[in-house]
């Protein structure tokens, strides 16, 4: 339950912090049951004074965003993911010379944008390039995804992968993080304009108190928008809110050097490697997931002496990927199986262990062995949650002999196992999945 107290309070404290106005535009296409849309589209709206905008229905989201062009957006990370995946995708599709320019212009972003939008000092070479890459390919870009007005963006729900919110901001969308939750009245850590970290949620927000318990990791918090309980339900409320006003998070998080908040993943979900040193699989899994070949991964690794992985692909960008390649796959399965497709893979997961071996925190979080799953990970299986998370209880139960596997010489495992098909009929499976190595790296610093 939250007071109009909390929601008003919190809403005042944000505008001011975002300089949010009556200038402001918005789409209101997010659940009205979400405390989200009903902090944004109903208290930040009413006081101070923006349009919102509602799409025509729910399959009209996109066009309507393209149509009307916000200046004010949140959006859930598998949004952007979407986005990222749908202009990668397309641009496989392109011509050659329109890749070569995408890509050597994404290039320039990525070197330039990001230190351009945030004022920071960039050489005349660089500036003249990202002009004329914001003329030829950021801007219509960005104009197709109805993102050209943008002035402030957050995403916020789960983790976003580093890479994905890098590549936004590298085409000069103020995309910010912001973490929180339902009980918080929305916010906790915002990013500011001028100190935005992709692997970080900010600083604390204007109005609250925070910390991090010594003894779990876990994100402890205070502020104007605690909420006052749950409905009819005290016994909860005792265990979330402590008598002093204190709330737990759930989450496990740590602080920066720059007093930046960087959550790891749940509190329940970190564990440890065999050495000591901290594990946290969602924090691996979302930087494979940038890749537009990589639907899902999950990341295994406590009480282990090293991580390994289950990878499901993305069917739509293997399968394009393999027609230009000219490899003739009968199903998913089949796709999946492919030589050329773990080599596809392989090259993802070595490029994300150089990344992690940059990081003194995640060096030992290293991806060593892997394996692609004979099928995509299901909610209607109860292997991922209807928001797309993994139950991850239930995948060990269900696949700890291919874990073992992973922790073992074999080359390969043996998999039997019933299956759905699209038409509702169901089946077995029997094959043997290969089990491939991936190069992990010495610890090195970051350039930048």
């Amino acid at each position: 339950m939250l007071s109009h107290d909390n929601v008003v309070r919190s809403a005042i404290l944000a505008i001011n912090f975002d300089k949010i106005n009556e200038s402001d535009e918005i789409l209101a296409y997010l659940p009205l049951a979400w405390v989200g849309d009903n902090f944004i589209s109903y208290a930040e709206a009413m006081i101070a004074g923006f349009c919102v905008n509602c799409p025509e229905s729910g399959e009209t989201v996109l066009t309507d965003l393209r149509e009307i062009g916000p200046t004010y957006f949140f959006a859930p990370p598998r949004i952007f993911e979407g986005l990222l995946a749908t202009v990668m995708i397309r641009m496989e599709d392109a011509s050659s010379i329109k890749r070569a320019m995408f890509n050597y212009f994404i290039g320039v972003a990525k070197r330039a944008g990001r230190a351009i939008l945030e004022g920071k000092p960039v050489g005349i070479t660089d500036r003249l390039l990202y002009a004329l890459g914001d003329l030829l390919v950021y801007g219509p870009l960005k104009n197709v995804l109805g993102l050209s007005r943008l002035r402030l963006a957050y995403t916020a729900g789960e983790a976003i992968g580093p890479d994905i919110f890098d590549f936004f901001r590298a085409l000069g969308i103020n995309l910010k993080q912001l973490y929180g939750q339902t009980e918080s009245t929305v916010y906790l850590c915002l990013h500011t304009d001028d100190d935005v970290k992709p692997d970080t949620v900010g600083p604390p927000g204007p109005g609250i108190e925070l910390y991090i318990d010594e003894k779990t990791g876990e994100v402890m918090y205070r502020s104007p928008g605690v909420f006052v309980g749950y409905y009819k339900n005290p016994e909860a409320t005792a265990e979330t809110k402590t008598a002093d006003g204190w709330v737990h998070t759930g989450d496990a998080g740590v602080f920066t050097d720059q007093g930046h908040l960087r959550i790891i993943d749940r509190a329940k979900d970190v564990g440890r490697f065999n050495n000591g040193t901290l594990f946290a699989p969602k924090f691996v899994e979302n930087k494979l997931k940038f890749f537009p070949s990589i639907k899902e991964a999950v990341a295994f690794g406590h009480e282990r002496d090293n991580a390994t992985a289950f990878i499901n692909i993305d069917l739509a960008a293997v399968g394009s990927w393999a027609e230009r390649k000219g490899i003739a796959y009968t199903s998913y399965a089949d796709l999946a199986g492919r030589p050329e497709v773990y080599d596809l893979v392989k090259g993802c997961i070595e490029q994300v262990n150089r990344d992690l071996a940059s990081d003194s925190s995640m060096v030992n979080s290293q991806i060593k062995r892997f394996l692609i799953l004979h099928k995509e990970l299901d909610a209607d299986d109860g292997e991922l949650t209807r928001t797309r998370k993994v139950r991850r209880r239930i995948i060990a139960d269900r696949y700890g002999d291919l874990i073992s596997a992973l922790y073992s010489d074999q080359p390969e495992v043996l998999v039997d196992a019933k299956i759905t098909f699209e038409d509702g009929r169901t089946g077995s499976f029997k094959a043997r999945l290969k089990i491939a190595d991936a190069q992990t790296y010495s610890a090195m610093r970051k350039a930048g």
